[in-house]
């Protein structure tokens, strides 16, 4: 669940997206509320979840039926705040972000991407290709970055 939260929470739409939302038009903040809300109903379900549970069998009928009722409970709140980012937030988006804009968060998003692949931590794999002729070692993992994403 932590995993999930993680995720959602730190998606390009909530590091990127949202912000640009917020500085094009204040029409949106009653939408971006309630996706908060949501976020933090998702977060609280959890919460209950770890504090609740922690450490403890879950061996009889009432405590699945409230480990269940919390993991609902979060599910719910993250499957509310996606069908709203998909069905409200990306419509406003495409209206209130302009053209130059769209092009800047892409670059940023680009540079969060090639910063995070940078800083990832090198897996034990099969050894390096070794460079090529030309030496454009560097232009080949931009393509490589480029065509994974």
């Amino acid at each position: 669940m932590r995993r999930l939260y993680d995720t959602c929470h730190w998606r390009k739409i909530e590091k990127f997206l949202i912000p640009a939302i917020h500085r094009a038009t204040h029409d949106a903040d009653q939408l971006l509320l309630d996706l908060e809300r949501l976020n933090n109903a998702a977060a609280v379900a959890m919460g209950e979840v770890a504090e609740r549970f922690a450490g403890l069998s879950i061996d009889s009928a009432d405590r699945v039926t409230e480990f269940c009722a919390s993991v609902d409970a979060f599910c719910n709140a993250l499957l509310q705040r996606l069908a709203r980012e998909e069905q409200e937030l990306f419509p406003v988006a495409r209206t209130v972000i302009s053209g130059e804009a769209w092009f800047s968060i892409a670059n940023k998003m680009l540079a969060h991407e090639a910063y995070v692949q940078e800083t990832r931590p090198v897996r034990p794999g099969p050894a390096p290709a070794a460079v090529p002729a030309n030496g454009r070692l560097a232009d080949q993992r931009a393509a490589r970055i480029t065509l994974t994403h």
